[in-house]
């Protein structure tokens, strides 16, 4: 190789690497600012190719993308003083990279800045409403009042704030016991109510039955009296009738009962032979 081949390569790659230090791609998906000696100069930078001093200046690319950032459960108070863990998570973006850069340098000064925003936001307006408001009534219109606010405070930091939610909501251990045994103890009361209420109810039933059964065999009674006495005249009438076809029968029947009755074992009789009660064995 020459020498002037040599020259022509050197400058060659001075050239390249001079080129490689003044030129820098923006992807569609980031903004970028350019640093000279660490200090920004210039604008935001959006997608494509752009040039900058060589060696002296670079150049930080930042996501332009709306991001996530799922934040660490933490203690909060509401209004019944009920204390409960929050999890939330936020969707954020960089709008502003210069301010970003001078405020927050990075995305994770932002997320720090974005905790400390959004929680204690949350801690106000959370203390604001009642356990069972939080939970099941007005959670849409908390979350409104924090993003809104919390979107307010994370501006002058070249964020914006897209979004705001509560994951979960959960109570501290030592309340998840009390809760659980305050329940327990709700249901065994509910319980001993429901025994107490079937007891009475079922008295109810029997005390029901027992007049129904009494009422019943009353019934039966008088049916059976009635009966009874309609036997009874029948059977005094049919015996009339007998006596008064053949009279002479009936004073011999009742004469031999009578015998029966009073000539009984070891019995004595002292009658006369002309008696009228001995008329039958003459």
């Amino acid at each position: 190789m020459s020498k002037r081949t040599g020259w022509l390569l050197g400058i060659l790659g001075a050239a390249l690497l001079l080129l490689s230090q003044s030129v820098f791609l923006v992807h569609q998906t980031q903004t970028a600012i350019v640093l000279e000696l660490g200090k920004p100069v210039g604008g935001a930078k959006e997608p494509g190719l752009h040039f900058k001093k060589p060696f002296i200046q670079g150049a930080t690319l930042f996501d332009a993308r709306i991001l996530e950032h799922d934040a660490q459960p933490r203690e909060i108070l509401t209004e019944d003083k009920k204390a409960m863990l929050l999890d939330n998570f936020s969707k954020w973006r960089i709008v502003d990279p210069l301010q970003y850069y001078r405020t927050v340098n990075n995305e994770r000064g932002a997320t720090a800045r974005l905790d400390d925003i959004i929680y204690s936001q949350l801690r106000v307006a959370l203390g604001r409403y009642t356990l069972q408001e939080i939970v099941a009534q007005k959670r849409a219109q908390i979350m409104a009042e924090v993003l809104t606010r919390s979107a307010e405070l994370i501006g002058e930091y070249g964020i914006e704030l897209v979004d705001v939610r509560i994951k979960r909501t959960d109570l501290p251990p030592e309340n998840e016991r009390a809760i659980f045994g305050r329940m327990r103890a709700e249901r065994e009361r509910q319980a001993k109510q429901y025994r107490s209420e079937g007891q009475e109810e079922a008295a109810k039933v029997k005390s029901g039955a027992d007049r129904d059964r009494a009422l019943l065999l009353a019934d039966a009674e008088r049916e059976a009296q009635i009966m009874r006495g309609q036997g009874d005249a029948e059977s005094a009438r049919i015996f009339g009738e007998a006596l008064k076809s053949s009279p002479d029968f009936y004073a011999f029947k009742r004469s031999l009962e009578a015998y029966e009755k009073s000539f009984g074992d070891n019995t004595r009789v002292i009658l006369s032979p002309d008696s009228e009660f001995l008329r039958h064995f003459r």
